[in-house]
């Protein structure tokens, strides 16, 4: 494959479906402002829903006058009281967007961890040392769970991965490749939840709220469903790397390599400050996993609410995770920052968890926008007319609800070749869709699983996604000659196998009813008026 790949200068584009994908979704504005046109297509749609009288039978809410369901009607967004909404309450609308508190505080501490060093110590330990025949499910795996580490698993493990598989004797581009499918293809499998749990289900929370009133998302909601995407994508991603991908890739050539990599001693041993940094940070870890065992089933009991019934007795622990996860990634940042020397006092600590809020400014502009798309969308009731009249149509079709879920993944995953940004994505869904499969006896829960299946797996064959170009130059640093073509290419058969997959796992789980996570199941009792507004 090498000795046909472009060169730097047919590099540039490519034909055929993903050159087609690319002008396409070069011409889409920036997700902030595709908020903003949307929002003004949807100002122009409610004032014409309105117009024509359009309505719903609300399914929780009854006519105290009439003694039936009460019906909604569309609101134009151009009424006085919407526009007086809008100005009035921009404040609050921007800041009680449910995601926006859960991603800054588990940024300000994954955020520390990531500037002491912390993941990126963590995943060269995890794979320098790997055993040859296992080299490729160790890189795999650790790139599934660097996802927890955002963007420290690109720029760190991916070019370390291209660096020891040539250590070994291997294509190095076939060890790009391959954890490249792991960070990215596999972003949502993980062992544990982290800040994509929380950005997503906070985005789901909101998407409840706009129709069947208040509501608190589990963010590990998706806890068991998320592990078992990792040991199901494992070995798929293993055979592609192996069996399909190195043999056409071939053996390596030295003659075709760009010019060396800054970045190239990223296989050094680690120092004796970095050991230790290792083990204080995994003390800590095991310090606040104890705290947290303590706070559940201690004296008092915090985190069980033993008032409550006994299917809502944890909620109180479930919501605490968010606060637990930015503990946890602070203390073992701190921890291993004093062990390494890159924390030396707690100006430090606060300066890196400043730096921690700069690097989410994008998001913060992203989340204005997202927000009021969404409230304006919930005072327009369009999302609930919406999601009653699909519910309606959908359950007259009579298809199953691993028939339904198979549709949104594959949407998903074709939205997500245009619209990288998988918040965004959710945020222009979730409001028609999670309600709409809540009136089908589907859980939100389960709503985000099936998002999160298509959303990976296409994240590596789009060259819309962000990373894609980084992804492009660590190949070249190989394979000069290396295209966005010649990585689409490679990747294509991990996309596959990752959609594969995913939709077989998704259906075995929704045909044997297992549960999502803790306290999260596939189904749930259609919203009524008796049982509407749990949490």
């Amino acid at each position: 494959m090498a000795s046909a790949a472009p060169t730097p200068d047919q590099s540039q584009g490519m034909g055929g479906i993903l050159g087609w994908i690319e002008r396409s979704g070069n011409k889409l504005p920036d997700p902030v402002f595709l908020f903003f046109w949307l929002i003004a297509i949807l100002v122009l749609i409610s004032v014409i829903a309105s117009a024509v009288d359009l309505s719903a039978a609300h399914p929780t809410e009854i006519d105290p006058e009439t003694g039936n369901a009460r019906i909604i009607t569309a609101a134009s967004l151009f009424s006085a009281e919407n526009i007086q909404r809008l100005w009035v309450d921009m404040p609050k609308t921007f800041t009680h967007f449910h995601p926006l508190g859960y991603v800054l505080v588990v940024m300000l501490g994954a955020g520390v961890a990531e500037r002491a060093g912390l993941f990126g110590t963590a995943m060269r330990a995890g794979v320098r040392n790997a055993p040859k025949a296992l080299l490729t499910p160790i890189v795999v795996l650790v790139g599934m769970l660097g996802n927890l580490a955002a963007d420290a698993a690109y720029v760190v493990l991916i070019p370390l991965a291209g660096i020891i598989f040539h250590a070994a004797g291997r294509h190095p581009v076939a060890g790009i490749a391959a954890t490249f499918a792991g960070v990215s293809g596999g972003f949502s499998a993980n062992l544990f939840p982290g800040q994509l749990d929380a950005l997503l289900f906070g985005i789901t929370e909101a998407a409840v709220e706009t129709v069947f009133g208040d509501y608190t998302a589990n963010i590990a909601g998706n806890w068991y469903f998320i592990a078992a995407m990792t040991f199901v994508f494992l070995p798929v991603i293993w055979f592609v790397t192996d069996k399909v991908i190195e043999p056409r890739l071939g053996t390596w050539n030295p003659a075709n390599a760009g010019r060396p990599a800054e970045d190239e001693q990223g296989d050094k041993p680690l120092t004796d400050g970095e050991r230790a940094g290792l083990r204080y940070a995994g003390l800590a870890v095991l310090g606040v996993i104890a705290l947290w065992l303590g706070f559940t089933f201690g004296p008092g009991t915090p985190l069980i609410d033993e008032t409550a019934s006994p299917e809502a007795q944890l909620n109180p622990f479930y919501q605490s995770l968010v606060g637990g996860f930015f503990l946890l990634f602070l203390l073992a940042a701190w921890a291993y920052g004093k062990g390494a020397g890159t924390i030396t006092n707690h100006r430090d600590l606060v300066k890196m968890m400043s730096g921690s809020m700069e690097d989410l400014a994008y998001y913060l502009v992203l989340a204005f926008a997202a927000a009021h798309f969404v409230a304006m969308f919930s005072w327009s009731n369009l999302g609930l007319i919406l999601a009653v009249q699909g519910a309606d149509f959908l359950g007259s079709t009579g298809l199953p609800a691993w028939a339904l879920l198979t549709a949104i993944i594959l949407v998903s995953g074709l939205l997500n070749l245009f619209v990288g940004s998988a918040s965004a994505k959710w945020a222009l869904l979730s409001p028609v869709m999670v309600p709409m499969l809540m009136l089908l006896g589907i859980s939100p829960e389960m709503a985000t699983a099936a998002y999160r299946v298509g959303d990976g797996a296409t994240n590596i064959i789009t060259p819309l996604m962000v990373y894609f170009p980084l992804i492009l130059i660590f190949c070249q640093r190989w394979d000069k000659g290396f295209g966005i073509g010649s990585l689409a290419a490679i990747m294509l058969p991990f996309s596959i196998g990752l959609m594969v997959s995913g939709l077989a796992l998704t259906i075995g789980w929704v045909v044997l009813d297992l549960p999502l996570g803790p306290g999260a199941s596939v189904f749930i009792d259609i919203p009524t008026a008796a049982n509407a507004g749990g949490g």
